[in-house]
């Protein structure tokens, strides 16, 4: 055997052990679109909004009740020094009173001028989902929610319904928090 044969067969030799010690290619990663928000709970509801429109999550403070206000502006608190009005938003929504408790929460949003902290019965920090799962069935909550609602996600048997504080913040009867006398 030649040297040249000698050297093409330990090259064959080395390619082949590298070939069954190798890895693999990279495998193709499927990259798929996602959604993320901050899930809460009002009453029976799960909800989701969008990470850009909650400001900040904040524990129940210590609130000043505003006279001749509705009986869902449950008052102002002194936070950091910012004024904010805190409304309960299934008080506003439903006319039902969130039982306040170790879960409750204050969601502060910003919205141009408006700054508000709206009182929920939980909120279960940040949710992710992938865009197929999000549909345009809304769950099933009140008339009066639902036209709060932009669709929903649907992740195992839970429907989360997609809360929109814009809407919200753009809803003349937010706005007017004065009750009427006579």
């Amino acid at each position: 055997m030649s040297v040249v044969s000698k050297s093409y067969v330990l090259l064959q030799d080395i390619e082949s052990r590298s070939r069954n010690k190798a890895l693999g290619l990279p495998q193709q990663i499927e990259v798929r679109r996602t959604w993320s928000g901050v899930g809460f709970r009002l009453g029976g509801a799960h909800l989701l909004s969008k990470l850009e429109e909650v400001d900040e999550i904040l524990i129940s403070p210590e609130m000043t009740r505003v006279p001749s206000a509705l009986s869902w502006v449950k008052g102002i608190a002194n936070i950091r020094g910012l004024l904010l009005p805190i409304m309960d938003l299934r008080d506003f929504i439903d006319g039902e009173a969130i039982k306040t408790g170790r879960k409750t929460r204050i969601i502060l949003i910003k919205k141009g001028e408006l700054v508000s902290g709206l009182m929920v019965d939980e909120v279960f920090g940040m949710r992710h989902f992938f865009e197929e799962e999000r549909t345009h069935n809304v769950p099933d909550v009140s008339d009066n929610l639902k036209k709060y609602l932009q669709g929903a996600f649907r992740k195992g048997n839970m429907h989360w319904g997609i809360f929109d504080m814009d809407n919200l913040a753009a809803d003349p009867g937010f706005l007017e928090v004065a009750a009427r006398n006579g």
